[in-house]
C-alpha cells in the first residue's frame, strides 16, 4: 500500500494535503506527509506540502504548530539548497516552500506582538536570499509590516509625480485577478483624476507568454502590449513600465499589488492582492484629503 501511495502521490502530495486542510482534517494532512516522506524521503514537493501545514495552522491561529511546521520546512529546505539552487522560478516547489516558511515565521512573530523582531527577522532573511527567486516574497512581507507611513521607494523607468497622489498597480500579463481589478481602477481614476490622483502601472517580464515558454524579451514585450490593449484600455496608459527591479523593491510577488502614495510621497496603503471598490475608494479619500 505504501508503494502504491508513493507512485500516485509523487506529483500530487501538495494538492492532497491542501484538500485535507480545506476540509479541516489537519491530522489526515499530517499523515499524508508522513507516509509520503517514509516512502520517498524529503523532496521539494513534500516541503511545499509541509509549508501548507504551517499556513493552515497559522490560519486557525495555532501559532505554536504554525511555528513548528515553518521551522521544520525552513531547515529541510535549506538542506535541500546544498544539493540544488533555488533557480529563477518563484513558483517552483522548493521556492514556494522556503518562501512560505519564512513568511509564516514572520507572521507568527507579528501575531505574538513581536513586530520589531519580525521586521528584523525578515531583513536578515532578505540579506541571505537577496538575489534569489524568493526575494520579492520576502520583501512583500517586510513591506506589509513596515512600508506604510514611510517614503515610497523610487520606481525604475518612471518618477512618482510630485505634489500628486499616486496609485501604483503592479500587474502581470497572465494574471486574471489583475484583469478583474481593471474596472475598479478605471472607476477610481474617473472619480479622482480631477482631484490629483495619478495611476501608474508597473509590470515585468516572466519569460513566457500564453502557452509558450522561454520567449525572448522582445516577444514578451509585444505580448504585454497586446494584453494591455485587450484588457486595460483607459487604465494602463502612456509608455509601458516594464522592469523587474520595481517588483523586487515593492515586493510584488502577488499580483495585483496596489500601493497608494500621498502627495508628499508617503505610502498610505500597501495591499498585495485584489481590493474592492469601496475599500480602495476609502483609502484614496483618506490619502487625498
Amino acid at each position: 500500500m505504501l508503494i502504491a501511495f508513493a507512485a500516485s502521490a509523487s506529483a500530487g502530495i501538495t494538492d492532497d494535503v491542501r484538500a485535507k486542510l480545506s476540509s479541516n482534517d489537519f491530522s489526515g494532512a499530517a499523515s499524508l506527509i508522513q507516509n509520503y516522506r517514509r516512502a520517498r524521503g524529503v523532496t521539494a514537493e513534500m516541503l511545499e506540502a509541509d509549508s501548507w501545514m504551517a499556513r493552515g495552522e497559522l490560519g486557525r491561529r495555532n501559532l505554536a504548530e504554525a511555528e513548528k511546521y515553518a521551522q521544520e520546512t525552513y531547515s529541510l529546505s535549506v538542506a535541500e539548497l546544498k544539493k540544488r539552487p533555488l533557480g529563477r522560478d518563484p513558483n517552483a516547489p522548493l521556492a514556494l516552500a522556503l518562501g512560505a516558511a519564512v513568511e509564516v515565521q514572520a507572521q507568527v512573530m507579528a501575531a505574538r506582538g513581536e513586530r520589531a523582531s519580525s521586521v528584523a527577522y525578515l531583513r536578515g532573511e532578505l540579506a541571505k536570499f537577496q538575489s534569489t527567486s524568493i526575494q520579492p516574497r520576502l520583501q512583500k512581507n517586510l513591506n506589509l509590516l513596515s512600508l506604510e507611513g514611510k517614503p515610497a521607494p523610487a520606481l525604475a523607468g518612471v518618477s512618482l509625480p510630485p505634489g500628486k497622489t499616486a496609485l501604483l498597480f503592479f500587474w502581470a500579463h497572465w494574471c486574471p485577478d489583475c484583469k478583474a481589478e481593471a474596472a475598479i481602477l478605471k472607476q477610481v481614476k474617473a472619480e479622482f483624476g480631477a482631484k490629483g490622483l495619478v495611476l501608474l502601472a508597473p509590470t515585468q517580464r516572466y519569460g513566457y507568454i500564453a502557452d509558450q515558454d522561454n520567449v525572448p524579451p522582445a516577444v514578451e514585450n509585444r505580448y504585454i502590449e497586446q494584453v494591455r490593449q485587450q484588457f486595460y484600455v483607459g487604465v494602463v496608459e502612456g509608455p509601458l513600465i516594464v522592469n523587474e527591479q520595481n517588483f523586487r523593491v515593492y515586493g510584488a510577488s502577488t499580483t495585483p499589488t496596489l500601493v497608494l502614495v500621498d502627495r508628499k510621497g508617503i505610502v498610505r496603503m500597501y495591499h498585495p492582492g485584489a481590493i474592492s471598490y469601496p475599500d480602495l475608494r476609502a483609502r484614496i479619500v483618506a490619502a487625498i484629503s
